[in-house]
């Protein structure tokens, strides 16, 4: 994408990641003189290499800048903010990151932003699977991966999808969402924010600019959603719609017992469909990402038989939850982005008969937290550094405990002992709670060397004569 707007004009860009040098890209490719900089020696090599000029910044080096892009992974407040910021204080340059490049760019287009907590990554993707289905023009990007300068211009009938961050709702003052979803709130990020106040402001500022007919749409499974929901439908901005995981919710989307369920308009609510049915959106946690998706779906004008029809064909997104193959009944699911307890625990709920294979580098607490769901584990197989205190854990509380070490050697004994158990529905579930960078380069290299091992599994079944479901 082109950005033309500082055409001949200096602009500063801190902080170059994929985002960073994307719209330095894009920067100049429009006309404006850009100035990089970032604290990474191989950053700014990287840069150079691309052409680009590398100044640290200093009153004088940014004494011509009339406006900086600031990476959201760079403080600028709390804990402590960048030396730049001060500069940019006193020059009154107010940071903003890429997605205000783009709204500044596609001012016409429809957009769909989505934050929380959790799940906003299943979300922004399921929304930008449902309106592809339904014949809708879409980019999809933002915190999801794919930074938004490197999506394709869109006029006014496409239909931006963006998930957004906490540190990223801070640095676009002018977003104003036509359909603004706000998940869940736990506590994240506080350092960052200030403490957990200025954590839930930040999740706040996604409703800050609507104005009707824009749509709100907010979780009702937390305290903080809650109260916020009480705020905005007061601040009359916006149409709120309510939504909520497992319990009936007037006037908004619920799920009960799995069932999605419509009560947005008069009368009695309407059964929209089974999503205990559709694998892709397992768990509880998932059910409230289908409400909200559904909800954003119905404000976009996609009827309701269509966005079904798309759920049920929504391939999830990788490393979480996603099932790899089911082979002999036994089936493979790789969460490699479950990197703590709280992560895992959503994998650990939806299965009863688990054949846990978990390790790497431990975070803060360990798995004492999921005890509650340990009888759902059949075995557990351990690697990396986390084994051996994990097997303390789990051996205190009747879990059968293999010390696979690597997860070549899990995957290979946690698929016989569940082919050998017979236990109603088995899954081999990789939800490591764990850091993955003691054995992997990353959560998706971890979880890409699960998938081909099971590639590599379901190929020897094939040639001896076995099949896969």
């Amino acid at each position: 994408m082109v950005i033309p707007h500082y055409a001949g004009r200096t602009v500063a860009v801190l902080g170059l990641g994929k985002t960073g040098l994307t719209a330095a890209r894009a920067l100049s490719m429009g006309g404006a003189r850009v100035k990089c900089w970032d604290d990474t020696a191989d950053r700014r090599a990287e840069a150079e290499a691309a052409g680009f000029t590398c100044v640290e910044p200093t009153p004088r080096t940014w004494s011509d800048i009339v406006a900086c892009i600031w990476s959201p992974g760079i403080p600028h407040t709390f804990p402590k903010p960048h030396p730049a910021k001060a500069i940019l204080d006193a020059k009154g340059i107010v940071p903003v990151c890429d997605i205000e490049l783009l709204l500044s760019r596609c001012a016409d287009a429809f957009t769909v932003a989505i934050t929380g907590t959790n799940g906003k990554s299943t979300t922004t993707a399921l929304i930008g699977h449902i309106l592809k289905c339904a014949g809708h023009r879409v980019e999809v990007g933002g915190n999801l991966g794919t930074p938004v300068l490197d999506l394709a211009p869109l006029p006014f009938h496409g239909t931006y999808v963006l998930e957004m961050s906490s540190y990223q709702l801070e640095l676009t003052p002018s977003l104003s969402p036509d359909v603004a979803l706000l998940l869940n709130i736990t506590p994240d990020h506080l350092a960052r924010h200030g403490g957990m106040d200025g954590y839930v402001a930040a999740k706040e500022r996604i409703f800050a600019n609507q104005w009707q007919p824009a749509v709100a749409v907010i979780g009702q499974d937390d305290k903080h959603c809650r109260a916020m929901t009480r705020r905005v439908a007061n601040a009359c901005n916006a149409d709120v719609i309510p939504v909520r995981a497992d319990g009936e919710e007037p006037g908004g989307i619920f799920t009960l017992d799995g069932v999605l369920f419509d009560a947005t308009a008069r009368g009695e609510p309407r059964e929209v469909c089974d999503l205990r049915t559709i694998p892709a959106l397992p768990g509880a946690h998932n059910w409230q990402n289908a409400c909200a998706a559904y909800a954003a779906c119905r404000a976009r004008g996609v009827h309701p038989q269509t966005i079904v029809a798309a759920m049920r064909t929504f391939p999830g997104l990788a490393h979480r939850q996603e099932t790899v193959a089911v082979i002999d009944g036994v089936r493979f699911v790789n969460d490699s982005k479950a990197t703590n307890a709280e992560a895992a625990e959503k994998a650990l709920t939806c299965y009863g008969a688990v054949y846990w294979i978990a390790g790497g580098q431990a975070k803060e607490g360990g798995i004492d937290a999921l005890k509650p769901h340990f009888k759902r584990i059949r075995h557990a197989f351990l690697i990396g550094e986390a084994a051996a205190d994990f097997a303390k854990v789990l051996k205190a509380e009747g879990v059968p405990v293999t010390m696979a070490g690597t997860l070549e050697d899990a995957v290979s004994a946690a698929a016989v002992r569940a082919a050998r158990d017979e236990v109603r529905e088995p899954v081999v579930l990789l939800s490591p709670a764990c850091a993955s960078w003691d054995q992997f380069k990353s959560f998706e290299h971890r979880g890409d060397t699960f998938r081909a091992l099971v590639a590599r599994m379901e190929t020897r079944g094939a040639a001896a004569g076995g099949g896969a479901a």
